[in-house]
């Protein structure tokens, strides 16, 4: 309640793409905005198919969300573990960014920037892993934490 009363969450995206990208892109998260917007939702896009086949591959259901709840949103649970990882995604369209400036329409080029993202080097538990081995063992983690054999979700560790 207090997350709603307050706004918190909205207040911190606002601070935080407003400082994430140059000043002259103007930036404004929309699903459906302006670039860089399409760079964020491919990569985002990619992130979440990550994270949704770890799910599965851990035994668990996509769809039964922690925070996300919606009965036409099949990867609730998916969108729920694949928030920690978000930053990196960032830091690739950032990266897109610097080396485009305004011109920020998908090329092959960007698309081949982000199609790396499974094998972004991540810190994890006091050891470097690619992003989709990374993402296995925070699935594997909730896996134990629901069984009761664990109470701790591993996420990576952001430096």
């Amino acid at each position: 309640m207090d997350r709603i009363i307050h706004n918190c969450e909205a207040k911190a995206a606002a601070y935080y793409w407003k400082r994430i990208f140059p000043d002259f892109l103007e930036f404004r998260r929309e699903r459906y905005g302006p670039p860089p917007n399409n760079l964020l939702n491919y990569g985002y896009a990619i992130l979440r198919a990550i994270v949704a086949r770890s799910l599965v591959a851990s035994g668990l259901l996509p769809t039964l969300g922690i925070h996300h709840r919606n009965q036409y949103n099949a990867y609730c649970l998916a969108d729920d573990i694949m928030e920690p990882y978000r930053p990196y995604v960032d830091q690739v369209v950032c990266q897109i960014i610097r080396g485009n400036g305004r011109f920020l329409e998908m090329t092959p080029n960007m698309k081949k920037a982000l199609l790396n993202i499974p094998v972004i080097d991540v810190q994890i538990d006091g050891q470097k892993s690619p992003l989709m081995n990374a993402v296995q063992r925070t699935t594997a983690s909730l896996t134990k934490c629901f069984e009761g054999k664990s109470r701790k979700i591993l996420y990576p560790e952001l430096g």
